[in-house]
């Protein structure tokens, strides 16, 4: 079946599939940076023609999303990419706000459009002919859930290579052996903050100081600029310093990955860490909280663990997050952790501090494994 349905799409790569023209495909862009790179990475593997559908959004669509109505009236049409005829066979989405607008694309359709969601969607699971998504989402097993370890992504050795060779020339005053750096931010119960900027300084100079080199800095949307400013006074050593701005369109993010010997990442950011991981270089995972909250697993090796986490960056809607872990229903939270404890399990990551296992770690095939889901889905 597999021979067949990969012949099937040669064939569609010349433009024609048993006659027809190439599948309609529309990548219906969510409101989150990492979820519009997963919709993107996977619509660009596909390697076939399709749409990029962008949404404005009124102040109703979480309500219409949450009540699992299908319907437009999520969306303000005047900040949005037109909706119309002909219908998708294929759309790519993620995001509550786009539950309600997906599943209108496919009534309008009669039913015909085969709609993939990535992450965790609110409306329940048959709804969708593909749910995409990660550990942290503990999503039952169903047979149209497919379930990867680590998220979608564009990184491939072709992209890292062109982003370096555009980087490089002016990062050769840098020291080798060099460390990238990636900063996430503020997710769900933990806090990058002040403190924890300030334990990721002193890490990461550490580790340079130890073995020589530099580093390779850079931030993301969601990073702090207090907690930026201490980081950077937080580093003593050599230092490229790269902030993210959503003016600059040329960012240095895949070059200080393919640059780099080693990348520490934190540990907030699951995307992150799938495209660090798919470089198949050591990883190292920043630990955002202390105690009993910690990352790499309560107060495992933590001290003694008596509400050590209250030395951490505090942030209300984090504490109020972690309530909602221990005492409210699993679907409305998420937990990053088992992502982490599979990346350090099998060999892809280790926490930053300890050591990073003796060999190469083995490839990812989540996007691979993705991409044939689909095009089964479209063969059909």
């Amino acid at each position: 079946m597999q021979q067949k349905t990969r012949k099937r799409f040669e064939n569609q790569a010349q433009g024609v599939i048993q006659g027809r023209p190439y599948p309609i495909i529309w990548a219906v862009m969510g409101y989150r940076a990492g979820e519009n790179s997963q919709i993107l990475a996977l619509a660009n593997a596909l390697e076939l023609p399709f749409e990029t559908k962008r949404l404005g959004y009124r102040k109703s669509g979480a309500v219409n999303g949450l009540l699992q109505r299908v319907t437009m009236k999520s969306i303000d049409a005047a900040r949005s990419t037109p909706l119309l005829p002909p219908w998708p066979d294929l759309v790519i989405s993620a995001g509550l706000r786009n539950e309600p607008v997906c599943r209108w694309i496919r009534e309008q359709s009669g039913g015909r459009t085969r709609l993939v969601h990535i992450g965790r969607p609110w409306a329940p699971l048959e709804n969708f002919d593909l749910v995409i998504t990660t550990p942290q989402y503990r999503l039952p097993l169903r047979p149209n859930v497919l379930h990867n370890h680590t998220t979608l992504h564009g990184v491939t050795p072709a992209a890292l290579v062109n982003a370096a060779e555009r980087w490089a020339p002016g990062l050769q005053h840098l020291p080798k052996p060099r460390v990238a750096v990636v900063i996430g931010g503020n997710s769900g119960p933990y806090t990058f903050g002040p403190k924890a900027a300030r334990r990721l300084g002193a890490a990461a100079s550490r580790m340079i100081s130890e073995h020589g080199g530099s580093l390779l800095v850079t931030t993301s949307s969601r990073t702090p600029g207090p907690a930026m400013e201490v980081l950077e006074e937080a580093f003593t050593v050599p230092a490229e310093i790269h902030r993210w701005d959503p003016a600059t369109e040329d960012n240095p993010y895949y070059a200080f990955l393919e640059l780099a010997d080693a990348i520490i990442v934190t540990g907030d950011s699951i995307a992150m860490l799938s495209e660090a991981c798919a470089t198949r270089k050591p990883i190292y995972i920043f630990d955002l909280a202390t105690g009993a909250w910690a990352m790499r697993g309560g107060n495992k090796g933590r001290g003694d663990g008596t509400n050590e986490w209250r030395n951490d960056d505090f942030r209300l809607s984090a504490w109020l997050y972690r309530q909602l872990m221990r005492f409210g229903p699993m679907r409305l939270s998420r937990d990053i952790r088992l992502v982490h404890d599979w990346l350090v399990s099998s060999g892809h990551a280790a926490w930053l501090g300890e050591i990073f296992p003796n060999t190469e770690p083995p490839p990812l095939n989540d996007v691979q494994t993705t991409v044939e889901r689909v095009r089964q889905l479209l063969a059909r």
